[in-house]
């Protein structure tokens, strides 16, 4: 399957025009299935919301990491398909995450990162599941138009943004070490014992990489199926 990646330099906002059909075309001249990624803020207007759950709400962050993908494989646009195709980009996230020794579960499209609530004093055994919290990492989206089907992750890089009224997290808030003061987002290393350094734009390639790999697993299992 041909997918075209582009990670942008420059910093725009999500404002939820991109998940517009043709975006990728419209905007950088970028024939067929696509996925754009960029690092900027988030914030959805009104007329922009496509989930009738999101109505009313809040969807904002001041820095977070933006991929959009388009696909026009299915011809019309396969709704049921591009749900799929969102979780398998959020698990691919939820696994890497794993990887990183990183603890977080999954509810429907969105990841939440396990803490324990430091404020609360030490607690007996029993009482361990009473100072957990789950942190929303992500907000995502998925639709179609007539033509393409639509995907959104957005991936929280601090909590700095976010609605108060939401229990959030960022990458980097995951790692005590980094300081956040006067850093290029595009090129600061997540220190940690487990990541090896590995570059913010590293961490977006390899969440884009394994999504394409895995699709195109998928058409090779297809073309080597005995059919019953």
């Amino acid at each position: 399957m041909l997918i075209t990646h582009k990670h942008l330099e420059e910093s725009i906002e999500y404002d939820g025009s991109q998940i517009e059909a043709s975006w990728a075309f419209k905007s950088f001249g970028i024939k067929g299935s696509s996925i754009i990624t960029w690092i900027g803020s988030m914030n959805i207007t009104p007329d922009n919301l496509k989930d009738f759950e999101d109505i009313g709400l809040e969807i904002k962050s001041d820095k977070i990491i933006n991929i959009i993908v388009e696909h026009f494989d299915e011809q019309p646009a396969n709704l049921r398909i591009a749900y799929m195709r969102q979780r398998l980009l959020v698990v691919i996230l939820k696994d890497m995450l794993s990887k990183m020794g990183i603890e977080s579960i999954r509810k429907g499209d969105d990841i939440y990162i396990v803490s324990k609530d430091k404020s609360k004093s030490k607690s007996k055994s029993s009482d361990i599941l009473s100072n957990t919290v789950y942190k929303k990492l992500t907000v995502s989206i998925a639709t179609i138009s007539q033509s393409s089907m639509k995907i959104h992750l957005g991936i929280n890089i601090t909590r700095e943004g976010t609605p108060e009224d939401v229990e959030t997290i960022g990458i980097l808030e995951l790692f005590e070490d980094i300081n956040l003061n006067n850093v290029n987002l595009n090129k600061i290393n997540l220190n940690n014992s487990n990541l090896n350094n590995i570059n913010l734009i590293d961490f977006i390639n390899n969440i884009v990489k394994n999504y394409i790999d895995e699709l195109n697993d998928i058409e090779l299992d297809i073309s080597k199926t005995n059919l019953l």
